[in-house]
């Protein structure tokens, strides 16, 4: 994501002092809301994709039993791979288009959370998150404060949850999960404000074109959907036992 904020010009430009008129107030405003209803529906998506797939044991099977289930695990992350250093190359139609297919393929993957946690303990987390969730990024949208240099930090606790992650594959420790999960819940608040700040940001660059706009929309819902699907996670690994 850190090339398309850079190939975007993120941060290159800043509204002057007095420019913000009740016109630009409004294209911003649409532009939010446009971004906020991708990354709602794209989460509405892959819960749905989720949970219709936990409810059959036959496509659960199928999914992950043998090898198919590691590239059920990690097809997710060849979608972001795409998206987030093709973004250039691609249309508006084809960004959309892997957007919703990147969701779905998400929802495949999680499906086995509704398996491995009580579906009360997913519905308390998942409004919790979202209450988190609304407030972080209602203060990253509104804060004056320039939030840049918390990025490289946020960055450097996310290769390392990272690292974390894959190391524990192999040891299983229940205490390096509990630290994960609970870094991981701070690295995702503090991402999910410093995104909407540079999405914000993003949408005085993304003015050139309607083009361009469409995929910056499309973008900025990615980044926000990452941020609330690993804080549920992160959230529902701390606050639920295991079935």
């Amino acid at each position: 994501m850190n090339d398309f904020r850079r190939a975007f010009g993120q941060g290159a430009y800043a509204a002057p002092a007095g420019t913000m008129d009740a016109s630009v107030d409004q294209g911003l405003r649409s532009y939010m809301l446009g971004v906020y209803n991708y990354m709602a529906l794209a989460v509405a998506l892959t819960g749905g994709v989720a949970f219709f797939v936990s409810q059959s044991p036959a496509l659960l099977q199928a999914l992950f039993s043998g090898p198919q289930a590691y590239l059920v695990m990690f097809a997710p992350l060849a979608f972001i791979l795409v998206l987030s250093f093709g973004v250039n190359r691609l249309s508006a139609v084809a960004t959309q288009a892997l957007f919703w297919t990147f969701a779905a393929v998400m929802g495949l993957s999680l499906s086995t959370i509704f398996i491995a946690y009580a579906s009360a303990d997913i519905t308390r987390v998942f409004f919790i998150t979202s209450a988190m969730f609304a407030g972080l990024s209602l203060w990253g949208y509104t804060t004056k404060r320039d939030l840049t240099g918390m990025g490289s930090f946020l960055f450097m606790g996310l290769i390392g949850l990272i690292i974390a992650s894959i190391v524990n594959i192999f040891l299983g420790s229940t205490m390096l999960e509990f630290v994960i999960s609970a870094v991981g819940v701070l690295v995702f608040a503090g991402l999910t404000a410093y995104d909407t700040q540079k999405i914000k940001e993003n949408y005085y660059v993304a003015q050139q074109s309607a083009e361009m706009m469409k995929k910056v929309s499309v973008m900025g819902a990615l980044s926000l959907y990452l941020d609330f699907v690993n804080l549920f996670l992160m959230l529902l690994r701390l606050l639920s036992s295991r079935d």
